[in-house]
């Protein structure tokens, strides 16, 4: 089978995983899904590798979710799988680092054989517990835990475990409904996929993964002999929650791999700020692909040349049972403490510090958390600060990176809450600046529309540490968040807003890249 077809076929397999993500866009029932895409979608070998990840996704759901199919072989071996089944788990450790994840993984099968696995994984608006916040003191505070096990059995659905589920959230129509769009998802994968293989005339992807990888992996080797070789160190200090966070991180360029080590980093919190190694690994592997081979794709054979190490108990390889529930706050800050030891090895090619934390408003009312109420409802507002300015370019405004996550419009958040969005503009001049700004931040402003008491699950970073300018540029401006009585919230935890108040967030803007210009 020569090089053109196979290409040929890499490109359609890379259209079948785009496909399947939309599926789970389309039928999700949940605003983080279907309104942010907030998912992740794949195709995978016998063996657990992954061969092709849709555009449609975050990082952090992608390249965790790309080590997680393994642990699903592990626990359910292939020759166990049957046409039909669904296999579910939400386990921080094996899944994509906390319990809000949930991945579903389905064994694809063409003409009685198992040929691959299709996997995907959304965010779901709630999973019992304490809530969104990051208050918890173990993962058993924060939500149910599933372990991997069968969601489906040869396509029946199991009744009793999707009924406690149902009983152990507060949204159980939305959780309920994404459970089912998982699944969709990856039906719709299997049948695109067969046929492919039919079109083709193959029985397998055999041929084609060995293509994938191997090609992959040369192309990215390629790219890592032009580089550098050595190690460069980074830090950055973080607000934390009982005490400020430093992230240590040593990036080593050798031969046929980059490394990444982060001791030194601060020891794992008494609160949910904790991330496990998988979401670790995520962030810091993208990071590294948004600067080194950004245009080769991402598969094993691409991530298989990042090797991310962190201490045992550390901030960034938080053990079980570590509260998580927040643990994107620090995954998300990583790679821009990448960046830090890049700009060394390969200076001019790297972003100054952005927002990069997300600045999601998680808000929800209900009894023990704001009292009584005749309009309990749980939901999550995706926006973000501004990026960190570009080598050449000012920096994006309210941008999400590295999450990538889409803004949900304020209609659709009213829509589903009884929540009213008062005010989003543009936060002047909160980028820092420079020759090259930061991107601006964004202010909200968020009320109740009935006039009652809710609550904020706050999970925001840069509020005491700004993002730093490079270069010379000027740090961006901080975060705030407010009552529109006057009072200061805190960056981090459970805070309720009382009745007839408003909330008001001023989110972080980028750093500025080189000294401003003389006019």
């Amino acid at each position: 089978m020569n090089d053109i077809r196979l290409q040929v076929m890499w490109n359609r397999l890379l259209s079948v995983v785009e496909e399947q993500a939309r599926t789970l866009v389309r039928t999700a029932f949940s605003t983080s899904a279907r309104e942010a895409g907030d998912i992740s979608a794949g195709v995978f070998d016998v063996e657990g590798r992954m061969l092709a990840q849709a555009v449609t996704g975050t990082p952090g759901h992608v390249n965790s979710m790309a080590r997680s199919v393994k642990h699903f072989l592990a626990a359910i071996p292939a020759a166990n799988m049957r046409e039909g089944d669904h296999y579910i788990t939400n386990d921080p450790w094996q899944g994509t680092g906390h319990l809000y994840d949930v991945v579903v993984t389905s064994p694809a099968f063409h003409k009685g054989k198992l040929v691959g696995l299709f996997s995907c994984t959304v965010h779901v608006v709630d999973i019992g517990g304490i809530g969104l916040s990051p208050d918890g003191r173990q993962v058993f505070h924060e939500g149910l835990r599933i372990p991997i096990m069968p969601l489906a059995r040869e396509g029946v659905v199991d009744p009793w475990l999707v009924n406690l589920i149902r009983v152990n959230v507060r949204e159980p129509v939305q959780v309920e409904g994404d459970l089912y769009a998982l699944m969709a998802c990856n039906e719709t994968g299997e049948r695109r996929l067969a046929a492919m293989l039919a079109e083709n005339g193959l029985d397998d992807l055999e041929m084609l993964g060995a293509h994938i990888i191997a090609r992959s992996e040369a192309a990215m080797l390629a790219e890592i002999a032009k580089l550098p070789k050595g190690s460069w160190k980074s830090h950055m200090r973080i607000d934390g929650m009982e005490a400020p966070i430093d992230l240590h991180a040593t990036l080593t360029i050798a031969a046929d791999h980059i490394a990444v080590d982060y001791t030194g980093t601060s020891a794992q919190s008494g609160f949910g700020i904790n991330c496990p190694l998988c979401y670790t690994d995520a962030y810091t592997a993208f990071g590294i692909r948004c600067i080194i081979g950004p245009e080769i794709p991402n598969n094993a054979g691409t991530l298989d040349l990042i090797r991310v190490t962190a201490p045992e108990g550390s901030i960034l390889n938080a053990l079980s049972p570590a509260a998580v529930n927040a643990r994107s706050t620090m995954g998300h800050m990583l790679p821009d403490v990448v960046f830090g030891a890049l700009d060394q090895a390969l200076p001019g090619r790297v972003p100054a510090e952005g927002t990069s934390n997300l600045w999601n408003l998680k808000l929800g009312a209900g009894q023990g958390l704001t009292g009584a109420t005749p309009r309990p409802f749980m939901v999550t507002m995706f926006h973000s600060g501004g990026a960190g300015a570009r080598p050449a370019q000012d920096g994006l405004s309210a941008t999400p990176y590295p999450s990538g996550v889409k803004n949900v419009p304020v209609e659709v958040t009213e829509t589903v809450a009884p929540i009213v969005v008062w005010r989003k503009d543009l936060r002047d001049d909160s980028g820092g600046a420079g020759k090259y700004r930061g991107g601006d931040g964004q202010i909200m402003e968020v009320a109740h529309r009935h006039g009652e008491a809710f609550g904020i699950f706050a999970t925001f970073e840069r509020v005491h540490h700004p993002a730093r300018g490079r270069h010379g540029g000027a740090d961006g401006a901080r975060g705030v968040v407010r009552l529109g009585s006057g009072v200061t919230l805190k960056g981090k935890g459970f805070q309720v807003i009382p009745a007839g108040d408003r909330l008001i967030v001023e989110m972080p803007g980028g750093g500025g890249m080189h000294p401003p210009e003389k006019e």
